[in-house]
């Protein structure tokens, strides 16, 4: 209860303070629209908004669930496999010396305007910090808990999914909650590239109209989505591994 109070008193002075500043500098509606003017857009636009909102949202949960399904088979055989750390861990950080920009184009071209080439981007910016997360914390796991299963001979299958797993879950949650963070970036990178739907689209039409007020209320609709994702995902993080 105190959290939403919070929240809501600090919405409540941004929207105050962005008011203020229209107002006082006298900033015409195609700098930057009062909060009014975009609460008025967002409810004329809202079939518009709600029906590319729920484009970046399949995006973005369908390159959410990949992307961690893939950061956890590959934290795993980085920890079960040495060759496989040897290969992989290379590629991991060359994978981050390429700017997600520079992918986007190229995923396009490759995947089309679709659906699946934004899904491969929020994939791609994702797939680093869940892999990472979760194999540090494989490779935290607390040493006496390994030596006792060195004493009980456990095998290193058993020690790897009986002990190593559930104690770097914590691990993998942190690398989810900043892969809810990340995925919608990746969405709206690839959209922007290349697309005919979703919010990132309907930012750079309105953009290109000069419709500023249709653009903010998209891109309160995107931060909106991505709050929102975050606490889900928080939330299913702390009942299933955190508690």
């Amino acid at each position: 209860m105190r959290r939403t109070v919070h929240i809501t008193g600090v919405a409540l002075v941004s929207l105050l303070a962005w008011q203020a500043v229209v107002t006082l500098a006298d900033l015409p509606r195609f700098i930057l629209p009062g909060p009014d003017l975009v609460f008025v857009t967002f409810w004329t636009s809202r079939a518009l908004i709600a029906e590319h909102a729920l484009v970046t949202a399949a995006e973005v949960l369908l390159g959410l669930g990949l992307g961690a399904a893939l950061g956890f088979a590959s934290a795993i055989l980085l920890v079960a496999s040495p060759l496989t750390r040897s290969v992989l861990r290379p590629m991991l950080v060359f994978s981050q010396a390429v700017p997600v920009f520079a992918l986007a184009p190229i995923l396009t071209l490759w995947l089309g305007y679709g659906l699946w080439s934004k899904v491969a981007m929020a994939l791609l910016i994702i797939y680093f910090p869940v892999t990472s997360a979760f194999f540090d914390a494989l490779m935290r796991t607390p040493p006496g808990w390994l030596e006792l299963a060195r004493v009980m001979k456990a095998s290193p299958g058993r020690t790897l999914w009986r002990i190593r797993v559930p104690a770097a879950m914590p691990g993998f949650a942190s690398g989810l909650r900043l892969a809810a963070v990340y995925a919608p970036i990746g969405a709206i990178i690839g959209e922007w590239v290349g697309a005919s739907q979703g919010l990132g689209y309907l930012m750079l039409l309105a953009n290109g109209r000069a419709k500023i007020d249709l653009m903010f209320a998209a891109l309160i609709v995107l931060a909106v989505l991505t709050l929102l994702l975050h606490a889900a995902v928080d939330v299913v993080c702390r009942r299933l591994w955190d508690g």
